[in-house]
């Protein structure tokens, strides 16, 4: 079962639990879903690879941690909590990313086999996250290689 399906599947559990905050967040997951099949010229009724799923699942949690420190910071830990609560139910689908160790050999190696210099750090950044698409968050990869080259 695609994970488009799975996710289809767990609207109808989340309205038979009624467990509001799920189900806002996974219709939201649907139509965002909807949104990308649309942009990139495909029928609403077509279904997303899992990679592209991924990417939209990616996207949105990523909205989610943006706002929760646009609301920690302007003092607001009531939308920060519910934020969070959507970001936990998000992150739920997505597959478990890599540690800062598990990140660190890989980037030492890159950064030996491209060269180790400053001025190409973006190169080193950009390379590392096309092979680690989907398996590393990126602003790890980023402070990492900053603190090997800087």
């Amino acid at each position: 079962m695609s994970l488009q399906t799975t996710i289809k599947e767990s609207i109808k559990d989340a309205m038979k639990a009624k467990d509001v905050v799920r189900l806002g967040v996974l219709r939201g997951l649907s139509s965002a879903f909807t949104n990308e099949l649309v942009a990139t010229n495909r029928t609403p009724t077509d279904e997303l690879s899992d990679d592209q799923v991924i990417t939209v699942i990616t996207r949105e949690a990523k909205r989610r941690k943006d706002s929760i420190a646009q609301f920690a910071e302007n003092g607001r830990p009531d939308l920060a909590a519910d934020e969070e609560a959507e970001l936990a139910i998000l992150q739920s689908y997505l597959p478990t990313l890599m540690t800062v160790d598990e990140i660190r050999p890989i980037v030492q190696a890159k950064i030996a086999e491209m060269g180790a210099d400053k001025s190409k750090m973006g190169m080193i950044v950009g390379a590392l996250m096309k092979d680690l698409k989907g398996k590393a968050d990126g602003a790890d990869v980023k402070s990492l290689v900053e603190s090997l080259l800087g």
